[in-house]
């Protein structure tokens, strides 16, 4: 979930995200004209007046350039802010700019292969770069959002995993060998439950080994259960996109799900959300 490493930084509403993407085109448009007023209204020395006319001409074109209407630049920006605006859903505003992005994106990479090879007499190397470049930020800013969209629209509960490695309390260690590690190495650690379901903490297997195995019918599971970290459980109906945020901040592979009465859901974990939104997308109707 690399690519999501952004969210946090995202804007909360549309207006703040057009008035965030309008103010670098906006600064650009500003010094042209001060530095255009100064070069007509000063009598410059030329070496003086021809430094303002150049700064004066590189930010008219950094202006028009970052205002093309597709992501990554601040035109796509402004159109994603537009489109959020218009469907209430920031992440159909980031697909659509990105589109258009990709499509101008191709459009550079053409102009710059077509000059490179003489076809045609505008254009460089340069336009086939930048283009690449915008295609692919735009490419990855349409999957990120799409991926964000996916999360918000399913739940904790979604991503857990089946058949959660979970114990009672009132297990003896002999049983819980026989039942759950012998022939099995799947887990290393195991959720601790009461009769009635409720989440208690956790037993590492390893911890089994300071207890003797001539002691292991005598105790219980509750002897080497440990307390979890109130940081590693969410609640089953929280959205992934806010699980997955929790686990990239505090760089986690897995969390618990625990119901406000303090049940235990299960645990879910990175890979299981992954394989939740592969079996998404291949279920998904044509």
């Amino acid at each position: 979930f690399g690519g999501l490493a952004s969210l946090e930084k995202e804007s909360k509403t549309p207006a703040e995200a057009f008035w965030i993407a309008i103010a670098g085109p906006a600064v650009s448009l500003v010094l042209f004209a001060l530095l255009t007023l100064v070069g007509i209204t000063i009598n410059l020395p030329a070496p003086l007046a021809a430094i303002v006319g150049l700064v004066s001409y590189l930010n008219l074109i950094l202006a028009l350039f970052n205002l093309i209407p597709g992501l990554p630049l601040d035109g796509g920006n402004i159109l994603k802010a537009l489109v959020w605006k218009i469907t209430g859903n920031p992440y159909k505003g980031v697909v659509f700019a990105s589109r258009v992005g990709q499509f101008f994106g191709w459009v550079g990479v053409a102009i710059g292969l077509l000059s490179v090879l003489e076809i045609i007499n505008f254009g460089s190397i340069w336009t086939l770069l930048i283009g690449w470049f915008i295609l692919q930020n735009a490419g990855r800013s349409a999957q990120s959002a799409t991926i964000q969209d996916q999360l918000t629209s399913l739940k904790a509960e979604d991503a857990v995993i089946p058949n959660s490695p979970i114990v009672s309390v009132d297990l003896s260690l002999r049983e819980f060998a026989n039942e759950y590690i012998i022939g099995k190495k799947e887990w290393s650690k195991f959720l601790v439950t009461d009769a009635e379901g409720q989440f208690l903490g956790a037993i590492a297997v390893d911890e089994m080994r300071n207890i003797p195995t001539s002691d292991w019918p005598t105790t219980t599971v509750k002897a080497l259960m440990q307390p979890v970290e109130v940081s590693a459980i969410v609640k089953p109906e929280q959205s992934l996109l806010e699980v997955v945020m929790l686990l990239e901040q505090k760089q986690l592979n897995q969390l618990l799900v625990v119901r406000e009465s303090g049940v235990l859901v299960g645990i879910l974990e990175k890979t299981s959300i992954r394989n939740l939104l592969e079996q998404k997308a291949t279920t998904k109707p044509a």
